[in-house]
């Protein structure tokens, strides 16, 4: 499973939506559909039987093997979406995105215009965008790396991990001193590879590969094995092997008491 798997499905759920020809409807649908499944493990044949029982005109009209479009292929085949939706709305909402990473990519910072941007009014997607682009562009001047901790560290912390985890990521890669005890407590506090996974490999990709096997010394009691075995890769890959390995054989009997960084073998 990938970002491409993420990507199909949204496609998918929006073709559905378009079957309905009424979000008033579809919503309706979702609804009773969390209602019905909540606190159950579902696959997708459950989801579209429930589907086409909740709209039984379109299960007359066999929607499910509309040629081209059959459910089968969606949940199945390989290769790219069956159906993408017209997202050429979504420019008026780009648009200021646009004109914000070019300030703040502007070779002389202008604070004034910078400022009168509120992103915290803005959508999740919006502000996603704009750290993706900030982070590709990364290591950033060190100046611009502070104005933008002081101008959205705060704010960009108390919104969802969509967003702080790329924040995160321009933390690490440019070696910002200032958040990364923020860094720490987002490692301490997830425990999904999605989120995980990237802080790691940056950690380790740059100069502060200490700081992660450190947390993830103190928290590897608390993760999914397959998620320890990840993050342990990520090491093998980044330093010493074998000093690594018997770093992590070592489980903590006491993760009250951190270990000093002086004590964590990160010989390259």
């Amino acid at each position: 499973m990938n970002l491409f798997t993420y990507e199909k499905g949204f496609c998918f759920v929006y073709y559905l939506s378009q079957l309905c020809g009424d979000t008033k409807c579809f919503d309706s649908f979702l609804r009773a559909y969390v209602e019905k499944f909540k606190f159950t493990s579902v696959v997708a044949g459950d989801l579209l039987e429930f589907f086409l029982g909740f709209f039984p005109e379109l299960r007359e009209k066999c929607v499910d093997n509309k040629k081209g479009l059959e459910f089968e292929r969606w949940l199945n085949a390989s290769g790219p979406p069956l159906l993408e939706p017209d997202l050429s709305q979504g420019s008026s909402l780009i648009k200021p995105v646009e004109t914000l990473y070019q300030l703040w990519s502007s070779e002389t910072l202008d604070g004034n215009h910078i400022t009168d941007i509120d992103i915290s009014k803005w959508k999740t997607f919006q502000i996603v965008h704009l750290l993706d682009k900030l982070l590709d562009r990364s290591p950033l001047p060190p100046e611009v790396m502070m104005k933008l901790s002081k101008s959205y560290s705060a704010l960009l912390n108390s919104m969802n991990a969509e967003i702080r985890i790329r924040w995160l990521q321009i933390v690490v890669r440019n070696n910002y001193l200032p958040d990364f005890y923020k860094v720490r407590r987002f490692l301490e506090n997830h425990t999904s590879r999605m989120y995980t996974g990237p802080l790691y490999e940056d950690l380790c990709a740059g100069t502060m590969k200490a700081i992660a096997m450190e947390t993830f010394y103190l928290t590897q009691n608390r993760l999914h094995v397959n998620l320890r075995r990840a993050i342990q890769q990520i090491f093998a890959h980044s330093a010493n092997p074998a000093a690594v390995m018997t770093l992590l054989e070592d489980k903590p009997s006491d993760t009250t008491n951190p270990i000093s960084l002086r004590n964590v073998n990160v010989s390259a």
